[in-house]
């Protein structure tokens, strides 16, 4: 039995319009995804986010049911439900206009001990409630181990020095960190991974992700750093593939034993790369199966690979 899993953030509806113009619906948000993805996986997880009563409120509500995933009490009393229209380019690669209304209020959640925690993108972004969210993780971590995810959102967040104290505050407090490596661009300019992987890991965190695309993701422990290639996929579209690798890779290291309390950081700051590489197996198995497909549909358990599962 692995530790549960507190995911914190955003969850809205993703309009998805398809090259050719016609747009579907789905359910997304990069914490909610990353709570989807886990719940898949076998975890036992929450949520603590923000949306409302109407119809496509209603729709969240019931897909988490389905999935097994628990709401914090207070999740459902947005005025209304948020969404972000995704346009896909040529690649499959969206981009998106938002339609946010978020809200949150550290008192209200209460972490197990021994629970992990997970937060990131919008949610730990965007002021007054990213303030909140950082007060919870600082809570939180005297007693749980915590995971970081930017998921940056320009058209949201601001200018990159207006952002990158607020995520290096957040990395800080966190203990396994991934980002894309269009995050790190657009925070860091053109300062190599490596050097990103090890202002991380100097700030405090043990493991550190940077994917790149369907290139090898870089990933750093122990002050070392390893690449790691994906596996070869037709890609649909890439919606949704870092939060699940980002599930893939909190699965991995939950697993192993390496995320939950007190004990579990101390025994994932001195692991090994043989669990690290189980773990980012995983990590990379999930988005494969991810971007084969539309939209943001992390893969079971059982649609793993056996090396990764």
């Amino acid at each position: 039995m692995t530790a549960p899993i507190t995911v914190v953030g955003e969850v809205l509806i993703d309009i998805l319009r398809s090259r050719d113009g016609d747009a579907v619906e789905h359910v997304g948000g990069s914490p909610a995804n990353v709570a989807i993805g886990l719940a898949r996986l076998g975890h036992p997880t929450r949520l603590a986010t923000y949306f409302g009563t109407d119809p496509r409120g209603r729709r969240i509500a019931n897909l988490m049911s389905r999935e097994g995933i628990r709401l914090t009490p207070p999740s459902q009393q947005a005025p209304r439900t948020s969404a972000a229209t995704a346009a896909l380019d040529a690649a499959g690669v969206a981009h998106y206009e938002f339609d946010l209304a978020w809200h949150f209020e550290a008192e209200t959640l209460n972490l197990h001990r021994d629970e992990h925690l997970h937060t990131g993108s919008i949610a730990a972004a965007v002021r007054p409630g990213s303030a909140a969210v950082l007060a919870a993780v600082l809570r939180a971590r005297e007693h749980s181990t915590i995971s970081y995810d930017p998921n940056i959102r320009p058209a949201l967040m601001g200018r990159p020095d207006q952002v990158l104290p607020m995520v290096e505050r957040f990395v800080s407090c966190s203990d396994v960190v991934k980002a894309s490596e269009d995050d790190v661009e657009w925070l860091y300019g053109e300062t190599p991974l490596p050097q990103v992987l090890d202002r991380w890991t100097e700030l405090g965190a043990s493991i550190c992700a940077i994917t790149r695309g369907g290139e090898a993701m870089a990933v750093s422990t122990l002050g070392d750093h390893r690449w790691f290639q994906p596996p070869k996929v037709a890609v649909a579209d890439t919606v949704g593939a870092g939060d699940s690798a980002m599930a893939g890779l909190l699965s991995g290291l939950l697993d192993a034993g390496l995320l939950g309390g007190t004990f579990a950081r101390e025994r994932l700051r001195s692991t090994t790369w043989s669990v690290v590489q189980e773990a980012v197996a995983r990590s990379l198995a999930c988005a494969a199966l991810t971007v084969s497909r539309s939209g943001a549909n992390p893969p079971r358990r059982s649609e793993l690979p056996p090396s990764a599962a």
